[in-house]
C-alpha cells in the first residue's frame, strides 16, 4: 500500500526543467544554451521514474541503454555505477544525451508520456556523462583476448565511433579512417558549439581511442587509398562516410557570391572555428539579412549561427507549414526565443543580385498544402500570382545532403541505389560485397545521430559474426 502511495506521488511530480542561457545573452556567444542539471535536480527528476517491470523506454533506444538501471543508480546517488551502466552500450553518452531526439524515442515510449510528463531521460544521461568527465571517472577496460583480426572503418562520425567501440570491446584491431583533420564527422563539422561543445566530442573520442582504436585523419578513402587497398589489409570493412555532398535548390541566381551550402557554412564555423576569428584564421562573410532555406535541425543550426556571427536579421524560409517542420521542437523553440523569423509556406524561386554578383534579394512564392506526398506529409502547392521579394543579402541552402561518390567509386562490387547510397541487408548491414558493411547517413540519407549509433552497433555484431565464422576479405 505504501509503495502504491509513493508511486502516485511520483506520478504527480512535474518534470524538472533545465536551466538555460537567456536568449538576449546567448545570441552574442557560442556557449552551450542548456546549462545541465545540478546534482539535486538530477536526483529529483530520477525519482519520478516508476521503475517499470516491463520498461517500454528501452524499446525506443537505438543505443540499447539499460535506462531504468542507470536512473535507479542516480536515485541511489551512485553516479559511477550509473555511468558504467550507460557505457556498456553507449560509448558517446555526453553526445547522445545532448543531440539525440529523446522525445521521439525513449521518452516517447515512457509510460508517463501518456500523462504528457515523460522522464527527462536524455537530460539525466547528459548529467551522468558530464559528472563522469568532470570527476575523472572512466570506463572499466574489460580484459579481452586481443585478436589478430583487423577491421577498417571508413568515417569517424557517430556510426563509425559506435561500431569501433563495440568491436574494440570484442578484441578486434580497429582502424578508423577520417577524411578531415579531426575525428567526429558530423559531430565536429555539422553541429554548432552552442548545441554540442567540441571539447565533449574530443573527450569521448579520446575515451574510445583508449580502448585501442586507431584513428587516422586526413585520409580520403577513394582518393588517398581505395577500398581495394583496404581489402588487402583488413578482414572486414564498415563504410560509414556520411552523406556530405550538399543539395541546392537549382534556381536562377544560386551561384551568387553570398549563397552558401549549410555544409560549407557550418564546417567553416564549427570545425574551422570561424566564430573565433581572428583567433582562428577562417573568416565567414556575414551580411545584414540572412535567409536559411529549410526547416530541419541543420537549418535551425545555420540560422542561429548566422545570428551569432553578426546578422541583424535571420530568417527560416520553409515551403510547408509549422506542423511539418522536421527539426526538434526544442531547436525550433530556441530559434524563436532568439528572434529567428519564420516564413512558412514560402518557396524561393529566384535569387536577385547586383552587377558584382552580390545577393540583393530573393523572389519567393506563397504555398498551400495539398494531398500527402510519399513521405506522408502534405505536398506544398504554389499559389498563383502570390510572388513577393524577401529583402535578404545572404542565403544558406539547408535543404538536405546527398551521397558523396568518392568512396563508392573505389568500392568494387558494392552496389548503390539511384541516390548513390549503399545497398545493405537491413538485418546484417552487409553490402552486396561479402565482408563489407555500411551504415549511417551513407545508407539512410540524412538521419539522426542516434540512428547512426544504432547502425554502428548492429554492424559491429554482424561483423563479429562474419569474422567468427572464419571468413575474411583477405581470403576472397
Amino acid at each position: 500500500m505504501a509503495e502504491m502511495i509513493e508511486m502516485k506521488e511520483r506520478m504527480k511530480r512535474e518534470p524538472v526543467p533545465m536551466r538555460e542561457q537567456l536568449p538576449s545573452e546567448r545570441i552574442h556567444n557560442f556557449k552551450e544554451v542548456p546549462l545541465g542539471y545540478t546534482r539535486e535536480e538530477a536526483i529529483y527528476e530520477a525519482q519520478r521514474c516508476l521503475q517499470c517491470k516491463n520498461p517500454t523506454c528501452m524499446k525506443g533506444c537505438p543505443a540499447e541503454i539499460n535506462i531504468p538501471t542507470f536512473i535507479r543508480y542516480i536515485v541511489e546517488e551512485d553516479f559511477k555505477k550509473a555511468y558504467l551502466t550507460i557505457l556498456k552500450t553507449d560509448a558517446l553518452p555526453a553526445v547522445t544525451g545532448r543531440v539525440c531526439p529523446q522525445e521521439e524515442q525513449c521518452q516517447k515510449e515512457c509510460v508517463l508520456n501518456k500523462r504528457g510528463k515523460p522522464i527527462a531521460i536524455g537530460r539525466l544521461e547528459r548529467f551522468i556523462a558530464d559528472w563522469a568527465r568532470e570527476n575523472g571517472v572512466h570506463g572499466i577496460k574489460d580484459s579481452v583476448n586481443k585478436k589478430q583480426t583487423k577491421v577498417a572503418i571508413v568515417g569517424s562520425g557517430p556510426a563509425g565511433l559506435a561500431c569501433a567501440a563495440d568491436l574494440a570491446k570484442m578484441g578486434y584491431q580497429v582502424t578508423l579512417f577520417e577524411a578531415l583533420h579531426k575525428p567526429g564527422g558530423v559531430l565536429v563539422y555539422g553541429i554548432p558549439e552552442f548545441r554540442l561543445p567540441k571539447t565533449i566530442v574530443e573527450y569521448e573520442v579520446g575515451q574510445i581511442e583508449q580502448t585501442g582504436v586507431k584513428v587516422i585523419c586526413d585520409q580520403v578513402i577513394g582518393a588517398t587509398r581505395s577500398i581495394e587497398d583496404l581489402k588487402n589489409e583488413f578482414d572486414a570493412i564498415f563504410l560509414c562516410n556520411g552523406a556530405g555532398a550538399p543539395r541546392f535548390m537549382d534556381i536562377p541566381g544560386e551561384n551568387m557570391n553570398d549563397v552558401y551550402s549549410a555544409n560549407e557554412f557550418l564546417t567553416r564555423s564549427n570545425l574551422m572555428k570561424a566564430y573565433l576569428f581572428p583567433e582562428y584564421d577562417t573568416p565567414i562573410k556575414i551580411r545584414k539579412r540572412a535567409a536559411t532555406i529549410g526547416a530541419g535541425n541543420v537549418a535551425m543550426d545555420s540560422a542561429r549561427t548566422a545570428l551569432r556571427l553578426g546578422a541583424e536579421k535571420s530568417y527560416i524560409v520553409y515551403r510547408r507549414s509549422r506542423a511539418e517542420v522536421p527539426a526538434r521542437a526544442e531547436e525550433v523553440h530556441h530559434a524563436e526565443e532568439e528572434g529567428i523569423i519564420f516564413h512558412f509556406l514560402t518557396l524561393p524561386v529566384r535569387i536577385l543580385g547586383d552587377n558584382e554578383g552580390r545577393v540583393t534579394g530573393m523572389e519567393c512564392i506563397k504555398m498551400e498544402l495539398g494531398e500527402p506526398d510519399e513521405s506522408g506529409r502534405r505536398s506544398p502547392i504554389p499559389i498563383e500570382n502570390s510572388n513577393f521579394i524577401l529583402e535578404v543579402d545572404m542565403i544558406i541552402d539547408a535543404i538536405g545532403t546527398m551521397a558523396n561518390p568518392i568512396v563508392a567509386r573505389s568500392a568494387r562490387g558494392v552496389e548503390v541505389n539511384k541516390w548513390g547510397y549503399f545497398k545493405v541487408d537491413e538485418r546484417t548491414r552487409m553490402t552486396t560485397c561479402e565482408g563489407i558493411f555500411a551504415g549511417g547517413d551513407i545508407v539512410r540519407g540524412s538521419a539522426t545521430v542516434i540512428s547512426a549509433v544504432g547502425d554502428g552497433k548492429k554492424a559491429a555484431r554482424f561483423i563479429d559474426a562474419y569474422l567468427s565464422s572464419g571468413k575474411s576479405l583477405k581470403k576472397q
